[in-house]
């Protein structure tokens, strides 16, 4: 069976999901080959504004909007390492080009320079990511436990993260409070 590359593409919780870290979440799936698969949850707000980071970083604040941009639980694996989701991508030290429209950069510079209000326009934080060794996520779409549709922008940064499920879900044509757990395999 031929792998489904799911690379920039959401993947949204099935209401019968309730494993902790990843009940009512939509996941930005970065990277998905042979090896497996990397992703940041959009929608699990942090109790932290990134101006804890700064401070804790020692990064000068020239931009004070920024203290009190929302920190998210990007997932369960390296939950001290920082990595921004980011428009408008450029040259930072360490990045990950996703699609033509969105990056994932964990180098100082990229924070730097939104302490400093030079940063990409729209951007998402996020503490630690989501991972999956090779097959297994295969493997849990084949259980049921996932959604997969195209990733939105405008979904990643600019709704908030109640609705982002529902959003998400939506923006794919379904209506989460009408799927059942009890969906068969033809």
């Amino acid at each position: 069976m031929k792998q489904t590359d799911l690379t920039n593409q959401f993947l949204i919780s099935m209401p019968s999901l309730k494993d902790p870290n990843f009940e009512k979440t939509v996941t930005y799936i970065c990277v998905h080959n042979e090896e497996g698969a990397m992703g940041i949850i959009i929608n699990k707000p942090l109790e932290m504004g990134l101006g804890e980071i700064f401070e804790q970083m020692e990064i000068p604040i020239n931009n004070l909007e920024a203290n009190n941009k929302i920190v998210f639980q990007g997932g369960p694996v390296h939950i001290d390492h920082g990595f921004i989701l980011h428009q408008a991508c450029k040259e930072w030290d360490s990045s990950i080009v996703v699609s033509p429209e969105l990056c994932v950069t964990t180098s100082k510079d990229i924070l730097e320079a939104i302490a400093d209000g030079e940063g990409p326009d729209e951007s998402l934080i996020a503490l630690g990511y989501a991972g999956w060794s090779a097959g297994q996520l295969e493997q849990e779409l084949m259980d049921n436990a996932w959604l997969t549709g195209p990733a939105d922008s405008d979904i990643i940064f600019n709704t908030s993260p109640e609705q982002c499920w529902q959003s998400a879900a939506n923006h794919i044509g379904v209506d989460v409070d009408k799927l059942s757990s009890d969906i068969g395999h033809a």
